[in-house]
C-alpha cells in the first residue's frame, strides 16, 4: 500500500530545496492560466457585444410580403403559345399589397405556438422629414414600443427619452440620431414627416435612437403603429412585418419554412439575414480558443523541462530511496506529485490574476458614438472560464511530470552508486 504522507512530505522536500526552480515552474503556469482567463473573458465578453449589438435589433424569423416577378406573363395566356418557347424581357411584378392580409389572426396563432416567445407587428414606410429647409429621404416603422423592450432591449438603445414616452404620445417619435445630427434637432423639438403620397404631418421627438450602426442611424426613425398608419391614411389592420422571437434560435430555420408554406409569405430566419456575421463570429472565437489553449501548452512545456531536470539533480536521491526500500512507483508518484502541487499552487494564483486582470479591463471607461450605452470593456464573467483553466492546468502538469517520473522509476540504484 502506498504511504502517501511519506511521499508527499518528500516531494514538498524537493521543491523546497529547489524554491527557485519550483517557483519558475509555478509561475510558468500562473501566467499561462492568468493570461488564458484575461484573454478568454475579454474575447469572449467583446465577441458577445458584437452579436448582441446585431442579433438584439434582429429578429428570429421576419414575415412580410415579397414583391416578386408574376409567375403567369400575358404572352402565357394565348393558347397558340403554350407549346413555344417564349423569351419575355422587362418582367413586372404581379400586383400586390406591402399589407399583410389577416395579419391579427396569423400574430395571434403564433403567439399560442410553444416554441415563439413573442410575435409583433410592425408597418415600414418611407419618407422624408422635414426641417426648415432640411430634407432627409428615410425609413419609418411603427412598433409597439413596450413588446420591443421587452422582446428585443429596444431600451438599450435609446440614447435620450424614455420608451414609455413615445408610448404616451400618439404624435411622437423616436429620431434616429444621425437624422437629429444633420437637422439639428434634440428631445422636444417637432419635425415634420412627409410619407410619398405629399402629406406633411408634424410630430414631437421625444427620444433619440441610437443602433451603434451609422448607416441604419441616418435614416432610421420609429413611432407607435397607429401614428404611421394615421400617416398612410390606412386602417387598424393595416401591417406590413411581423417580427418573431422564439425561445430557441435553433427552431427559426424549420419554423420559417413551415409559415413560408402555411401562409404564403417570405419568412426570413436569423441565419440567413445574418450569414457573414455568424461566420465572423466563429472565427473569431476559433483564435481566441487557439490563442488560450498554446499559452496553457507553453506553460505545461515549462513545467516538463523543469521536472526532467529536476530528475537528473536528484539522481543520488533517487538511489538512495530505491536503495532503503522504495519502489519504482513509490519514486515515480513522488515526482508526479511534484508535478501535480506544482499545477495546483500555479493555477490557483492564475485564477486569481486572471479575475484581478478581467475586473480591472472592466473597469476600464470604453466609449465610442457607435456604442452609446457601453461605458466600459466588455467582460464575460463565466465561471466555466475558471473551471476549464483549473482543469487544464492540473491535465498539462500530470503530462508534463509523466515522462520525467517515468524515468525515474527505471533509474537503477546499483548503477548511480557504483558511478558515485
Amino acid at each position: 500500500m502506498v504511504n502517501w504522507k511519506v511521499i508527499l512530505n518528500i516531494a514538498k522536500t524537493h521543491l523546497i530545496t529547489k524554491i527557485k526552480q519550483t517557483a519558475t515552474a509555478a509561475l510558468g503556469v500562473t501566467f499561462g492560466i492568468g493570461a488564458y482567463i484575461t484573454l478568454v473573458c475579454f474575447m469572449t465578453g467583446l465577441n458577445g457585444m458584437l452579436d448582441d449589438l446585431i442579433l438584439n435589433q434582429t429578429p428570429h424569423i421576419h414575415i412580410y410580403n415579397e414583391i416578386e416577378p408574376s409567375e403567369k406573363q400575358p404572352v402565357d395566356l394565348y393558347d397558340e403559345f403554350q407549346n413555344t418557347l417564349n423569351v419575355v424581357h422587362s418582367i413586372k411584378p404581379k400586383q400586390s399589397q406591402k399589407r399583410i392580409h389577416n395579419v391579427l389572426p396569423i400574430i395571434n396563432y403564433l403567439n399560442k405556438d410553444p416554441e415563439v416567445r413573442g410575435a409583433i407587428p410592425q408597418i415600414k414606410t418611407q419618407a422624408f422629414y422635414i426641417a426648415g429647409s432640411i430634407e432627409i429621404g428615410g425609413n419609418i416603422t411603427g412598433i409597439d414600443i413596450m413588446k420591443e423592450v421587452e422582446l428585443f432591449n429596444f431600451k438599450d438603445y435609446i440614447v435620450k427619452g424614455e420608451p414609455q414616452d413615445l408610448k404616451n404620445n400618439e404624435n411622437g417619435i423616436l429620431l434616429g440620431s444621425g437624422i437629429a445630427d444633420k437637422m439639428s434637432l434634440d428631445v422636444g423639438d417637432r419635425v415634420q414627416i412627409s410619407p410619398i403620397k405629399g402629406d406633411v404631418f408634424p410630430l414631437k421627438i421625444v427620444g433619440i435612437f441610437q443602433s451603434g450602426i451609422a448607416d441604419i442611424d441616418n435614416i432610421q426613425s420609429f413611432t407607435n403603429i397607429k401614428t404611421v398608419q394615421r400617416i398612410l391614411g390606412e386602417a387598424e389592420n393595416y401591417i406590413t412585418d411581423i417580427n418573431v422571437k422564439l425561445y430557441d434560435i435553433n427552431k427559426a430555420i424549420p419554423l420559417a419554412k413551415k409559415i413560408e408554406q402555411q401562409f404564403k409569405l417570405k419568412a426570413i430566419d436569423i441565419n440567413t439575414a445574418n450569414a457573414q456575421f455568424e461566420t465572423g463570429t466563429t472565427i473569431r472565437n476559433l483564435i481566441t480558443y487557439a490563442v488560450s489553449i498554446t499559452l496553457l501548452i507553453v506553460a505545461g512545456f515549462g513545467i516538463y523541462n523543469i521536472l526532467n531536470m529536476l530528475i537528473y539533480e536528484k539522481m543520488n536521491d533517487i538511489a538512495i530511496l530505491k536503495a532503503t526500500g522504495f519502489s519504482g512507483k513509490d519514486v515515480q508518484l513522488i515526482f508526479m506529485s511534484q508535478a501535480m502541487i506544482i499545477g495546483l499552487v500555479g493555477g490557483i494564483l492564475g485564477l486569481l490574476i486572471g479575475f484581478i486582470l478581467s475586473n480591472a479591463i472592466d473597469q476600464v471607461p470604453f466609449q465610442t458614438e457607435a456604442l452609446p450605452t457601453v461605458e466600459t470593456y466588455p467582460i464575460n464573467h463565466n465561471p466555466w472560464f475558471y473551471v476549464i483553466g483549473i482543469t487544464f492546468a492540473m491535465i498539462s502538469t500530470f503530462l508534463a511530470g509523466y515522462l520525467p517520473s517515468r524515468k525515474a522509476k527505471k533509474i537503477d540504484p546499483v548503477k548511480i552508486i557504483r558511478g558515485q
